[in-house]
């Protein structure tokens, strides 16, 4: 005989779900209210690991008896607080964001593919043509440029050949490594 127990809960169980779920959503909306949307950002790996770690506590403390609530809300508190200094220190000193972030790596220098930043990335050319194909590119000489960003997001960067060229001001920050 089959043992159905794991799929029922008891209705006090269920109830406290339903009780925890409604509190974490009223107490990240006023976090996010508190602190900004930046917090669910993927800006920077900080802003991106923040994210899964909130999305982590939710989980943890919806559907199981340890986090407790008030451990879960203090939990949500700490990781925004964290998010709002850490936000506040990048603007403030520069020094922050490098040591926080990732720098963004140019993988193609108009139609030029950069292959020793391709394996800084840990990217395939066929990803790269994925990543072409996904930006609507269908000739190579319409790319400008293409970067990995510090969040791990490709951003392609594309036009027709006779439109005017790429603001330098747009790779300012990233690496552009060895050709």
């Amino acid at each position: 005989m089959m043992d159905w127990t794991w799929i029922w809960a008891k209705g006090d169980a269920a109830l406290m779900v339903i009780l925890s779920a409604v509190a974490l959503y009223v107490l990240l909306i006023l976090y996010t209210r508190l602190v900004g949307l930046r917090s669910f950002s993927k800006m920077s790996g900080f802003d991106f690991a923040i994210t899964i770690a909130i999305g982590s506590v939710l989980a943890s403390v919806t559907l199981w008896q340890k986090p407790t609530l008030l451990e879960g809300a203090v939990a949500l508190g700490t990781l925004f607080g964290l998010q709002f200094v850490v936000g506040n220190l990048r603007k403030r000193l520069p020094g922050v964001t490098g040591l926080l972030d990732n720098t963004p790596l140019l993988l193609m220098n108009g139609s030029t593919v950069l292959s020793g930043n391709l394996r800084r990335a840990n990217m395939t050319e066929a990803d790269l043509r994925a990543k072409l194909r996904e930006a609507n590119v269908t000739q190579l000489e319409q790319v400008r440029a293409v970067v990995m960003e510090s969040t791990g997001d490709v951003s392609v960067l594309h036009a027709s050949p006779e439109a005017p060229a790429l603001d330098p001001a747009l790779l300012r920050d990233v690496d552009t490594g060895k050709a």
